[in-house]
């Protein structure tokens, strides 16, 4: 093929050929689309390193050259994944030949410029097969251009179009230098004004919608209007901006509400770990009286709760419910869907609809459970730690297991140890006694002095955890050099090999080896399989040495500070309020022996989830050799249901995977998840008001008393995290598998949670600050920067130098 195509025989399947770009262009004008006429510079030019200056003269003079816009195309620009917006370069109104040729160069070069290489990098392309083509096009000459999205990228919301306008050009608007003319385009008639009029803005919304389904996919086009009033298009490509869509379920609207932060999770989860969560947090829920269908968006967890907003028996109480574990972001973006004429209250059409409904011997069960473990919660705490041992010796697979169809069996049973009883009702009355204080003491005590007395909390199982692991560091001192000096990946490699020293670690992980980041995740390791995240919490150890900063120390304080905090809290309630004060003093003692056991349920199911796993990697490892695989561990893209076809019918699942792999990759890559959206894919919180505060603090939500200033530190994966001691942790959401980093942290901020989630429970127990629900705090602070965390006002300050 030529060195030079025209735009006219471009095709997606030239992409390899012509870039990301000119396929695009292509495709709109195989479908009809006004396309201004040019050629394609293709990826052979520039592989060959040499300018074909005869034959893009002699295509430039078949244009019938004078203007032309020249912009690049490289094979990795516009796809689906990433856009490549402004990363490398389009130059305009280009006259004559030593101009255009010119272009064409400073295109070239654009491929390999800081800021493109930098961009490549943050998507893991930065591939050297890259190569770029360029396309040359005549200029046209516009009264006025701009940019049209197909969905809306601020809200998310697919029933909106937004078009940003100027006159002439519009680089101005595509360069973001200059202020443009903003329409929303929602249906109803236009309000024309500025540089388009009505017509014009009803052409875009037609092509708009055509270009949309000619792509399958939202779409960010550029156009331009000509002096005639012709509307010509520049580029279209995905918007890789928005989150995806929640499946389509017909024309009412619906709500969901993002789980996954419940547990620790941001990040996506696995096809495997999706199997199996939705069961899990469907019967988490049941307790709290809520019902929802759990609905796979984005490879994050939502839960429909529109059945509940919408009937009248339920929708009074849900903003309360969602005050226990899901937070303050949840219950304002859930406020602001009931006021919301779509989702008035109205009968439910369908039994089982809406909230769980306990029947009278369950809610009798409930409260049976709830009072016993209250009224003797030491006896509680005995029959808990007894049900978790039989947990533990029930998950373990038979010896008889030895065929992959044998494996998948014990995979697919159901657990048959009935323990729920003994592990659900003493959590549950730890967590009510710990909640229900603060509207007993309202005008009595402050937030700060509730968390105080609810810190340092016994009979935790992950402050154990994170306890033996500093005993461990401890006793790994000798071994100090090594530790530090070394990476953790490459100590991790060397324990499973067999070559480190002993330090300790075989032991910690025989008791808590199931344990790791987003470990509810059935497809995630466990860190028994990859403790780097040990040993990187181990170095963090190593370098405390201020003995009063020590981790035991520190929770040993915040117990003393409790005890004694506690008797004086319990007076002066009973002296101002004797009937709530009494009570509200019964609850706080028994919060302080029972509302530690809340990780207990969870380490004690992991059990269940490390022996499934296991078995299901020799499955994916007896898969791979029979070819219906790439490799082992490819098993964690295929769904049980999928595992099944394979082992039992032979299905051939490679290219799933495949495909399943790059969505993952790309959703690991996102930074934010909404907390609620609406079945047109609308933010429910980008479209509420932004909080103000003072000096310019961000807001968030007290979860842990105390303030602390000193250095942030943002951490997207713990595994190889470092935080050096008197750092400030800055996360998206933290579970327990980050809790080992809070032991040198001063403070931690989050974007998600609830006062009575893992991480500020954790904090609390350790006495650090922490404020939670600051929304975009990853992006808004920056690591290094000096920070104060306010746990009274619920603040996060940027100190300024």
């Amino acid at each position: 093929m030529s060195l030079i195509v025209a735009l006219s025989e471009v095709s997606v399947e030239l992409a390899y050929l012509v870039g990301g770009k000119a396929a695009g262009l292509g495709e709109l004008i195989r479908n009809g689309e006004r396309v201004p006429p040019g050629f394609c510079v293709t990826t052979r030019a520039h592989r060959s390193g040499t300018l074909p200056r005869a034959e893009i003269l002699a295509a430039y003079q078949r244009l019938g050259a004078g203007p032309v816009a020249v912009r690049s195309s490289a094979t990795a620009e516009d796809l689906p994944d990433a856009s490549f917006a402004g990363q490398q370069d389009t130059v305009l109104d280009v006259t004559g030949p030593d101009a255009l040729l010119a272009a064409v160069e400073t295109c070239w070069a654009s491929l390999h410029s800081a800021r493109a290489i930098a961009y490549r990098r943050a998507h893991d392309m930065d591939d050297p097969t890259v190569a770029m083509a360029v396309i040359v096009q005549r200029m046209v000459d516009a009264q006025a251009a701009g940019v049209l999205f197909t969905a809306n990228p601020l809200t998310g919301r697919r029933t909106e179009m937004l078009v940003d306008a100027a006159p002439g050009p519009g680089s101005a608007v595509v360069d973001g230098a200059g202020a443009a003319d903003h329409y929303v385009l929602d249906g109803s008639p236009p309000d024309a004004g500025g540089c388009l009029t009505a017509a014009h803005l009803d052409e875009l919304r037609s092509v708009g919608a055509r270009v949309q389904t000619q792509f399958g996919v939202p779409q960010d086009v550029e156009w331009a209007i000509d002096r005639q009033g012709t509307t010509w298009l520049l580029q279209s490509r995905p918007i890789t901006t928005l989150f995806p869509a929640p499946p389509a379920t017909g024309t009412e609207p619906r709500v969901y509400l993002e789980f996954g932060h419940v547990q620790g999770m941001l990040q996506p989860a696995t096809p495997l770990g999706m199997s199996t969560l939705r069961t899990l947090i469907a019967g988490m829920l049941a307790p709290l009286g809520v019902r929802a269908d759990i609905v796979d968006i984005g490879g994050r967890l939502y839960g429909d709760l529109t059945d509940m907003a919408r009937d009248p028996a339920t929708r009074g109480r849900l903003v309360k419910i969602l005050a226990v574990d899901f937070g303050p972001r949840a219950q304002a973006a859930m406020e602001h869907v009931l006021l919301d004429p779509r989702f008035a209250p109205r009968r439910p059409t369908k039994r089982g609809s809406g909230a769980a409904t306990p029947s009278l011997r369950t809610a009798g069960q409930a409260l049976a459970g709830i009072s016993r473990a209250l009224a003797r919660p030491q006896a509680a705490r005995a029959r808990m730690m007894r049900a978790v041992d039989r947990l533990r010796l029930a998950s373990a697979p038979p010896p008889d297991l030895r065929t992959t169809a044998d494996r998948l069996c014990f995979v697919q049973d159901d657990d048959p140890t009935d323990v729920a009883g003994e592990l659900t009702w003493p959590i549950v009355a730890g967590m009510l006694a710990a909640a229900l204080p603060a509207r007993l003491l309202t005008g009595v005590a402050t937030a700060d002095e509730i968390h105080t007395v609810l810190a340092g909390m016994p009979h935790n199982v992950t402050i154990e955890m994170d306890l033996a692991l500093w005993r461990l560091a401890q006793d790994a001192a000798t071994h100090k050099e090594l530790l530090l000096n070394t990476p953790p990946d490459e100590l991790a490699a060397r324990y499973l090999d067999g070559e480190l020293p002993e330090i300790g670690l075989a032991e910690f992980l025989d008791t808590y080896g199931h344990r790791g980041a987003a470990e509810v995740d059935l497809g995630v390791p466990r860190w028994a399989e990859d403790p780097t995240p040990v040993l990187a919490a181990v170095a963090n150890y190593l370098r405390l040495d201020d003995p009063e900063q020590a981790p035991d120390r520190r929770f040993a304080r915040a117990a003393a500070a409790a005890e004694a905090a506690l008797p004086g809290l319990i007076a002066r309630a009973r002296h101002r309020r004797p009937v709530r004060g009494r009570l509200a003093g019964f609850l706080l003692r028994r919060a302080r022996a029972l509302a530690g056991l809340r990780e207990s349920g969870k380490f004690a199911g992991l059990y269940r989830l490390r022996a499934m796993r296991a078995q299901l990697l020799i499955i994916g490892a007896d898969l791979a050799a029979g070819g219906l695989l790439a490799a082992p561990g490819d098993i964690v893209f295929l769904t049980l249901d999928e595992v099944h076809t394979a082992v039992h019918q032979g299905a051939d699942h490679r290219d799933t995977v495949t495909a399943r792999r790059r969505v993952h990759q790309r959703e690991l890559r996102r930074k934010t998840v909404p907390v609620a959206l609406l079945s047109d894919g609308t933010d429910v919180e980008a479209v509420l008001p932004a909080a103000a505060a003072d000096d310019g603090a961000l807001i968030g939500v007290g979860a842990a008393a105390g303030r602390a200033t000193g250095p942030a530190r943002i951490v997207d994966d713990p595994a190889t995290a470092r935080i050096e001691p008197g750092e400030i942790l800055v996360a998206a959401t933290t579970d327990p598998g980050w809790t080992p980093l809070f032991l040198t942290a001063a403070a931690l901020v989050t974007e998600t949670g609830a006062i009575m989630a893992h991480g500020p429970t954790v904090a609390r127990e350790y006495g650090i600050p922490a404020v939670i629900c600051v929304p975009g705090v990853t992006h808004r602070i920056r690591t290094g920067q000096v920070i104060t965390v306010d746990g009274a006002t619920g603040t996060v300050t940027i100190d300024r130098p």
